[in-house]
């Protein structure tokens, strides 16, 4: 048994009598033991098998017992009594920053709170004010404690996900006492939204590294700090819990972390089909543990192929990886260009010139500008003498910038009766056209948005269909459509799909990449930037479109610059007949 749950179990034990006001001496001496076997660099399995971890000095005889024991069969009866005498949700209220044992203790008994809604209730109606042991102030801190908790069990967007995870990561990389670390749980699938962050270290001096933990740069509050466990809140609100296991219980634990819940309780009921058993501790037959020294080694053990993060939902992924399978996946170098990006034509905030440059730094061989079509108002939408002015500065910059092509196109509003912003002789002149829904009308059911998206698909001059629901995640729900048959009529029609890589959007869903794979239709992962970070926003689509089982060959946008301009004339002279 891994010595990190060894010392988890103690300190919830030790945490529980004290909540239950038991004898403090053996609150002190559960407390002392877990603190000793967490620093001990002894085998703790084999000092219990031979009765000798009262060698650990700060170990007793009796909880040196009661470990041999826990290790021997798994269970701990005392913890799971302690448990059965306490509320769940009174343990649960000492995740509000300075509410102990004692005090907690408090409010259950004298005040019959047991739950963190009664104890912001209770704290409404001023009842904690006079309450001994607290006050006014008090109960002001426990309000403010309720709200920070609120704070971070709210979702928040991957980046906001991502950049907590990588600050932690910065901080302890370098740590000598590290000897592993990696992002876990929903930022390393790739989710579009999450509610917390995940990291798992492996580490002999696992005190040394919570040390660097609870104090790195961008920490506000410090929400629960074990030997193997801990939990903050960085600036921003963002929760991350760290998880420290010895080296050998990495992979597994990492993979554990990671999720999801599905793919893990798949993957555990393939084991035991194997006659094997795993869980976040390791991999075993027959007691014995199975060597795995990376996650790579899990998924070969189990005859699977390495299945990456971003699959691992539970949505196929695993028969997928049958026989060693895996499937090719699209990654961020295959991109060969990036098309709908805005400039100070409409409402980006760099030129045309600068947006193009920038696109050459990122190794990219062309880009394909979309600003805003006219109906866009309030987004500076280009007028027919303003699309020609651009067309004559791409026709300038395509000559003067060595080795990378600037396609010329539009994101075409598309009008309430489904049609495009410009006369057919004005889109003839461009490269392609993106048409996007950015004006929604409350009388429009799913049946009304469905044929308004159709009419657009229908138009020869639509190359591409943009961000499809018209969701932003967090903010605005898709608006109502039949997305089967509006993916259908895109394959049908040779219209490409955009998946729209903005943070915001990411959209089309994930979800609905295998309806689009079935159809043979295309996606396009586009930026949608409108200032030059924008353009790394692909990154995020790139996750999504891994999500979603995307290969290659299957992003329009992975096709080098003559192969993108031969298509995108092609298609639109079947289109037209010609």
């Amino acid at each position: 048994m891994d010595r990190s749950r060894i010392v988890e179990t103690l300190e919830e034990i030790a945490l529980l009598k004290e909540l239950l006001d038991e004898n403090p001496f053996k609150v002190r001496a559960y407390q002392s033991a877990s603190r000793a076997i967490a620093a001990s660099d002894e085998d703790i399995a084999l000092l219990a098998a031979t009765r000798e971890l009262t060698k650990i000095k700060g170990v007793g005889k009796s909880i040196a017992d009661n470990v041999a024991a826990f290790i021997e069969s798994g269970a701990s009866p005392e913890l799971e009594e302690l448990r059965s005498k306490v509320p769940p949700g009174v343990v649960e209220m000492m995740r509000i920053p300075g509410l102990g044992p004692k005090k907690t203790r408090t409010l259950w008994h004298e005040m019959d709170i047991k739950c963190v809604g009664e104890l912001e209730y209770a704290c409404g109606e001023n009842r904690l004010a006079e309450l001994k042991g607290f006050g006014q102030k008090s109960q002001e801190n426990i309000l403010e404690g309720i709200a920070l908790i609120k704070k971070f069990a709210a979702r928040f967007l991957l980046p906001e996900g991502m950049a907590a995870a990588h600050a932690i990561m910065e901080s302890l990389g370098d740590a000598p006492e590290v000897i592993r670390m990696a992002i876990a749980g929903s930022v390393r699938r790739g989710r579009e939204t999450v509610k917390d962050v995940d990291i798992v270290a492996s580490s002999n001096a696992p005190e040394k590294v919570m040390d660097l933990f609870v104090s790195a740069p961008g920490v506000e509050k410090m929400l629960a700090r074990g030997s193997t466990k801990g939990a903050v809140i960085m600036e921003g609100g963002v929760h991350v819990d760290l998880r420290i296991v010895s080296d050998r219980e990495f992979p597994f634990t990492l993979h554990h972390f990671t999720g999801s819940k599905e793919h893990n309780t798949a993957m555990r009921a393939r084991a035991q089909a194997m006659g094997m058993k795993m869980n976040e501790y390791g991999l075993f037959r027959d007691e014995e543990r199975i060597v795995c020294v990376s996650e790579r080694e899990i998924f070969h053990t189990l005859g699977l192929g390495y299945i990456p993060p971003e699959r691992r939902e539970n949505m196929g992924e695993i028969a997928e990886a049958e026989g060693g399978a895996e499937p090719p996946l699209v990654e961020r170098k295959d991109l060969k260009g990036i098309f709908h990006l805005h400039t100070t034509y409409s409402d980006g905030l760099e030129t045309l010139e600068t947006m193009a440059r920038a696109c050459m730094e990122r190794g990219w061989e062309y880009m394909g500008v979309a600003d805003h079509s006219r109906a866009a108002h309030y987004a500076g939408g280009l007028s027919i003498d303003d699309l020609k002015r651009q067309s004559d500065e791409i026709d300038r910059l395509n000559e003067i910038l060595d080795g990378f092509h600037i396609f010329k196109g539009v994101e075409s509003d598309i009008l309430a009766d489904g049609s495009l912003d410009y006369p057919e002789d004005i889109l003839a002149g461009l490269d392609f056209v993106i048409a996007s829904v950015h004006l929604r009308y409350k009388k429009e059911d799913e049946a009304k948005m469905t044929r308004r998206l159709m009419a657009a698909i229908m138009s020869p001059y639509t190359t591409m269909l943009g961000h499809p629901t018209g969701r932003l995640l967090l903010a605005r729900d898709p608006y109502p459509m039949d997305m089967g048959a509006v993916i259908e009529a895109c394959a049908e029609q040779e219209v490409v799909i955009e998946l729209n890589a903005n943070p915001q959007r990411l959209d089309i869903d994930w979800r609905e990449l295998g309806k689009v794979k079935k159809t043979g239709a295309m996606i396009s992962i586009n930026p949608d930037a409108h200032r030059i970070p924008g353009l790394d926003h692909v990154g995020y689509g790139v996750m999504a479109a891994r999500k979603g089982g995307v290969a290659p060959e299957m992003v329009f946008n992975t096709m080098g610059v003559d192969q993108v301009a031969a298509e995108l004339k092609a298609r639109r002279a079947r289109r037209l007949g010609k």
